[in-house]
């Protein structure tokens, strides 16, 4: 946490380093720029994906090799990025490149059963203790299909979801992520707001918002809505507005609650899932879920998700109630590099190599923040981790409001700018590496003690 001596920071610097800091990246990016303006003849914002549309200009990136990434200008980066958490075996991993070489040479898709399919789900069950598992393309894919397993399981249509989490884009979840204040309605009962236009106001109510670490409004939830509520859905911990723990005995409480009123808990570890332990968030707080959505780190960088659950409630899938299917669901390509990623590169050692590059991470940061006195505090989670610019923790995202979150852009630009790339977003963490080193991890915390040192003087 942050140091208790902790002092308030002129608004007027941090503006100022931000000026500063933005001439200097976009005057270093010429080519994504020319690059963009391109783009956007034919794709609107000129990005694939919305949030990739980020200030100060896009990078484009050409190529990566191990824990490093190089733009079309190249600027060369340690990549704190990883693809939004996908990366955690790190660019070109040699052995991921032997498996899909290998496999692409045998045929690419064939949208029938491979021999890794069962390895691959063997290897999850063990992790995450669900005996029955299928496979999708995407932690939208995932959550989306795990919310048709829980409602076609208890015969029920409505949802519980905690407020601010991002479970993909599909409309029975793209509500109240990121609600604006006017619209968010009292800290105790929030409102459905749907993400943007374009979802139905018919699904929108289909969704009641809780927030997250409130035991008692998940209560009164329940209680408002008796025996209509299929599921609970849950990110165990939050990423989505930087990093939230749950509270001691939080999880379990989800589940015992959700159980007692008929409902079914999901653990969305699309972000927690292989990254903060070996069994995600499961493991590490010691709570099982009814059905958990998984994605990203799984699948060594190709497109892959999986959905596991009980084998009652999977069940419905075994008799046909609920249709699970997917043209490219279990690829060859994505099963061979998902089989080499879980069985072979992401094993104890490696979860060692994690926690040793967050010691170095959390002791360094702590230092600089403590040195400088600023209102910070560090969380770091074995492969994930972020800096929160508030000096109390944050419990919810009421909490997270009260954040300027010109400090995150400035700590982006800084980072940028000294050759280490970061997600976009004040809301976003970092994601390790097994290609990462202790020198590459000094190197962002050698870059915010420069920004701190640019802050105080």
């Amino acid at each position: 946490m942050s140091t208790p001596t902790a002092r308030q920071v002129s608004t007027a610097r941090v503006k100022e380093l931000i000026a500063r800091e933005e001439g200097r990246f976009r005057q270093a990016r010429p080519r994504s720029h020319e690059l963009w303006n391109e783009a956007r003849e034919v794709m609107p914002r000129g990005v694939p994906s919305s949030f990739q549309d980020a200030a100060p200009q896009r990078v484009f990136v050409e190529r990566g090799k191990g824990s490093r990434v190089w733009d079309v200008d190249g600027n060369e980066y340690v990549d704190f990025h990883n693809g939004f958490g996908v990366m955690v075996v790190g660019h070109a991993h040699p052995k991921i490149v032997e498996a899909v070489s290998r496999r692409i040479a045998q045929g690419s898709h064939f949208a029938q059963p491979v021999v890794e399919v069962a390895q691959v789900a063997r290897e999850l069950s063990r992790r995450f203790h669900h005996p029955k598992w299928r496979f999708t393309n995407s932690g939208t894919e995932s959550t989306l299909d795990a919310v048709h397993i829980a409602r076609g399981f208890t015969g029920r249509q409505r949802l519980i979801k905690m407020e601010s989490s991002y479970h993909g884009h599909h409309d029975a979840l793209m509500v109240s992520v990121e609600p604006p204040p006017d619209r968010m309605g009292p800290p105790d009962a929030p409102a459905a707001v749907p993400q943007s236009e374009g979802i139905p106001a018919a699904i929108v109510e289909l969704t009641t918002v809780v927030p997250f670490n409130d035991l008692q409004a998940l209560e009164r939830a329940f209680a408002r809505y008796p025996d209509e509520v299929a599921a609970v859905i849950v990110e165990p911990v939050m990423m989505n507005i930087g990093i939230v723990l749950p509270d001691q005995g939080y999880l379990a409480g989800l589940r015992d609650i959700a159980h007692r009123h008929g409902a079914l808990l999901i653990f969305d570890e699309v972000k927690t899932g292989a990254t903060i332990a070996a069994g995600g968030a499961t493991e590490r707080f010691g709570v099982t879920a009814d059905i958990v959505a998984l994605a990203k780190a799984i699948g060594g960088g190709l497109p892959c998700g999986a959905v596991g659950g009980r084998a009652d409630v999977m069940g419905v899938i075994e008799e046909n109630r609920v249709v699970q299917s997917g043209t490219f669901n279990g690829n060859p390509l994505t099963m061979a590099a998902s089989k080499v990623t879980l069985l072979e590169i992401l094993d104890p050692s490696a979860y060692a190599h994690f926690d040793a590059l967050a010691e170095t991470l959390q002791g360094g940061l702590d230092g600089v923040i403590a040195d400088q006195e600023l209102p910070f505090h560090v969380i770091t989670l074995g492969a994930r981790g972020g800096i929160t610019y508030r000096a109390q923790r944050v419990r919810n995202y009421r909490d997270y409001l009260e954040i300027d979150k010109s400090f995150a852009y400035l700590s982006w630009l800084y980072q940028c700018n000294r050759g280490v790339l970061m997600a976009p977003g004040a809301e976003e963490n970092w994601t390790l590496s097994v290609q990462h080193s202790v020198d590459d991890v000094q190197r962002y915390v050698d870059n915010f003690a420069e920004m701190a040192r640019d802050l105080r003087s």
